[in-house]
């Protein structure tokens, strides 16, 4: 990467979080790097592995996300003067003055971080981010990485449960700001969500800092606001065929009317106050007319309405967009919306309107989605708050940030729960592909061996069952980790959130139907090399004590 890129990419990463710095880490990481420094441990190397043990939602997948963020805050990684002066006050006044200079010098330039690509499906036990450098910095860096990583996957991941569940031609768009853990709660949710499969966000500042696109209608509040069309102080919109002033309200009401006929709706029970709101609206977005139609009743009311105003407008040459129903029963509400679309479609021969588009919000979740799809719902788009971003079915993704080498010389930590056991040493992770392009199984290799050859016989071990192991004979393979950042810079072009996207897209169609499926999915297979699994166990037995029976 020339220093231009490098110039280019340090510009970029610095619009996000001011917050995301390195006080931003718990106590004991300082505790711990006084104590290194006080045992002379300055020089000894380290590395680290993130990963998580278990894949979140009941599933069998996760997208990875946050390390772009994680590679601004190794940019950004000093402790300022204030820093410092705030450290004297929350540490005992016995630390050494001398550690805090130490201190105010380190930066990131000395760490190696070796990364899985941002967007891509992983795997539990398979290390996200390796990080190699002095043991100090690498053991500070640790809770930062983690609160970087662990809601940023578990977003993109909840968003791609959510855009398989509504499938490729129903748009989704992110209504969550209101509910999110927070301002930056929100706006991480609106970015992951967006690289998960979302179309756009409610949020504005997520549309401006990432260039997302943002979308919206109106609330109850704006319907309410309106009592009568009598109130309405501008009533006249431009007709595009012949450039005149006409007034909006005569026209609806005459097609009020007509409408209350056909579909076989009382005019009487048609909220006065819902029209004045829905045409004070068309007037102000003649070409982006959606409108809110369950405030009062949809069938009694609002789709009357809302066709009213949308012929009209389309007697002044514009063409509305659709309706959002957040309330009631979605199915059978889209399904009579629809109807009715299709049915004034027909009757005054406008093709266009039986396409209209239709919305639906009400906090919806994963499973709400997937009974609307057996219900056989008419919903084009849906609009998802509190469940996407609060990921209420799991809060935490569980990623850790564990010891695995110091000083050339493996590490392991051991515990009767062997899903906590840890995989020594440095290592090496690749993705081993069928013959049918779909993801066979993760294999995970200690660094020094030899790299595995495609379409050549590898044994493949489960890491902690002797009795499961398998010869695989792979199609392709991929090396998962790329080197991201070295001696201070960004090593690797970074790519932009449209493209971490489609790379998720793309991760996602070489994983098989069974391992993605909402219900008992199939757990996709980590497996060692021969060489690990026998590495692994030998000093696995050498620090385990051994018991004395008496």
């Amino acid at each position: 990467m020339s220093v231009d890129q490098r110039s280019h990419v340090s510009t970029r990463l610095q619009v996000h979080n001011c917050v995301v710095q390195p006080l931003l880490t718990d106590l004991y990481q300082i505790t711990m790097a006084y104590a290194y420094w006080k045992s002379e441990k300055t020089s000894d190397t380290a590395v680290f592995d993130l990963f998580f043990r278990q894949n979140p939602f009941q599933g069998e997948f996760t997208i990875f996300g946050g390390l772009e963020e994680c590679l601004r805050f190794l940019e950004n990684f000093n402790y300022s003067d204030s820093d410092i002066e705030y450290l004297k006050t929350a540490l005992p006044p016995t630390i050494e003055q001398s550690f805090f200079a130490y201190l105010k010098e380190l930066t990131a330039k000395d760490v190696k971080l070796y990364a899985i690509d941002e967007g891509s499906v992983v795997f539990p036990r398979v290390p996200l981010i390796r990080v190699e450098g002095p043991l100090i910095v690498v053991q500070l860096l640790e809770t930062t990485l983690l609160t970087l990583v662990n809601f940023s996957s578990l977003m993109a991941t909840n968003a791609a449960r959510y855009r398989m569940a509504a499938g490729d031609n129903v748009s989704l768009l992110e209504f969550g700001l209101r509910r999110a853990q927070g301002p930056d709660g929100g706006l991480s949710a609106s970015k992951y969500a967006y690289i998960g499969g979302f179309d756009g966000t409610s949020n504005l500042l997520a549309g401006k800092m990432f260039n997302i696109p943002v979308k919206g209608t109106h609330a109850h509040a704006y319907i309410t606001s309106f009592s009568n069309p009598s109130e309405l102080k501008t009533k006249t919109l431009i007709n595009l065929n012949n450039g005149k002033e006409q007034d909006l309200i005569d026209l609806t009401l005459s097609w009020r009317t007509t409408l209350s006929t056909l579909l076989n709706i009382s005019e009487s029970q048609a909220s006065d106050g819902e029209l004045a709101a829905l045409v004070s609206f068309a007037i102000a977005f003649p070409e982006g007319f959606i409108a809110l139609i369950d405030t009062y009743d949809v069938n009694k009311s609002g789709i009357l309405n809302f066709c009213a105003v949308a012929l009209a407008l389309n007697d002044l040459g514009y063409k509305a967009i659709g309706v959002r129903i957040d309330s009631g029963d979605l199915a059978y509400l889209s399904n009579k919306s629809r109807e009715t679309f299709v049915k004034i479609a027909k009757e005054f021969n406008i093709p266009w309107f039986a396409n209209l588009t239709i919305i639906a919000s009400n906090d919806i979740n994963e499973e709400t989605i997937w009974s609307l799809n057996d219900q056989k719902h008419s919903i084009d788009c849906f609009g998802i708050g509190t469940h996407l971003v609060t990921c209420q079915r799991q809060p935490a993704l569980g990623c850790v940030y564990k010891l695995v080498e110091v000083n050339g010389m493996p590490r392991i930590k051991l515990s009767q729960d062997g899903s906590k056991i840890t995989m020594p040493g440095k290592k090496n992770a690749f993705r081993l592909y069928g013959g049918d392009g779909f993801a066979l199984i993760d294999l995970l290799q200690k660094s020094v061996e030899n790299l595995p050859v495609a379409k050549t016989k590898l044994l493949c071990r489960h890491p902690f069952d002797q009795k499961k192991r398998a010869f695989v004979v792979p199609s392709e393979i991929q090396p998962l980790y790329k080197l991201y950042w070295e001696n201070g810079h960004i090593m690797q072009r970074l790519p932009d959130l449209k493209e971490i996207r489609e790379h998720v897209k793309e991760s996602l169609r070489t994983i098989r139907p069974d391992i993605k499926r909402n219900l008992n999915p199939t757990p996709y297979k980590v497996s060692v090399s021969d060489d690990l699994y026998e590495f692994m166990h030998e000093l696995w037995m050498q620090n385990t004590p051994i018991g004395e029976l008496s």
